[in-house]
């Protein structure tokens, strides 16, 4: 089962968005003080062959960086469901659509027995939920769990700014730290950890509206006449949000959109 979960855990970790690589560390039981370190949780159901649930916590780095984003679509579901997915498929099953939880629910939903991976960047910047039960029924016979790592080496990184040692001589000496100019600059924090993120992008041409009983009616060769003039431009939403406008135009035999207008966010109705 810890093989499992730490397997599960790092497919998490390569998707989940985040500023720094992420590792799986030390699969341990689920309690109820769980949540007290995180800010957001997203919660799936499990299927295909499975049936239970997963959850992704997340700290303040994601949840802010979603809070800043200027596409109102995209929610804490949206941004982890490929973390929920992976996590799904190495299990054996697939996850469906997350939905955002309060933090208080997550146990509650999750029920007594689950199992936590913490997932460790400069900290504990996640971790990955599982019910043990899907631990003991699923497993995809191509993860190759990762080693684990124990979680005390990694929670609480130490900073060496200076390193004793000894000579042959019995001399001490000591390394100075190394120039500030030669440091690694940190990562870009902020909107830019989202850029990986999925997003659902729609193209639509126009919309109608239908009673029950004409829409019962529809056969083969049916027209549908829709809001939109010919020769008007087509609409570009993303997650349900309507961003832009363009042309529809043929790339390779399939249909393409070619921008014209970015829609403001105050031209929106």
């Amino acid at each position: 089962m810890t093989d499992l979960a730490l397997a599960a855990a790092n497919a998490a970790a390569a998707v989940l968005p985040s500023v720094e690589p992420l590792i799986a560390a030390g699969a341990q039981p689920g309690n109820e003080n769980v949540t007290a370190s995180f800010s957001g949780a997203a919660i799936a159901e499990v299927d295909g062959g499975l049936s239970g649930r997963i959850a992704v916590l997340v700290g303040d780095e994601l949840t802010e960086a979603l809070a800043s984003s200027p596409i109102e679509g995209l929610d804490l579901a949206a941004a982890v469901q490929p973390a929920l997915d992976a996590i799904a498929a190495t299990l054996g099953g697939s996850a469906k659509a997350a939905r955002t939880v309060e933090l208080d629910l997550v146990v509650s939903d999750l029920g007594d027995d689950f199992t936590v991976v913490p997932l460790i960047g400069a900290g504990i910047a996640a971790s990955v939920l599982i019910q043990d039960h899907l631990l003991a029924d699923g497993g995809s016979p191509a993860a190759e769990p990762a080693p684990a790592v124990p979680p005390t080496s990694l929670v609480e990184p130490v900073e060496t700014f200076g390193q004793v040692s000894t000579s042959s001589t019995g001399t001490e000496t000591s390394s100075a730290p190394a120039p500030a100019s030669n440091v690694t600059p940190l990562p870009v924090r902020g909107l830019e950890m989202l850029h990986g993120v999925d997003m659902e992008v729609t193209v639509e041409l126009g919309r109608t509206r239908m009673t029950v009983r004409d829409l019962l009616a529809l056969t083969p060769g049916a027209v549908l006449e829709l809001d939109r003039a010919a020769g008007s431009p087509a609409d570009l939403l993303v997650n349900g949000r309507l961003i832009a406008r363009g042309e529809v135009v043929v790339v390779d035999e399939d249909f393409g959109l070619r921008v014209t207008e970015i829609v403001d966010d105050s031209a929106v109705g």
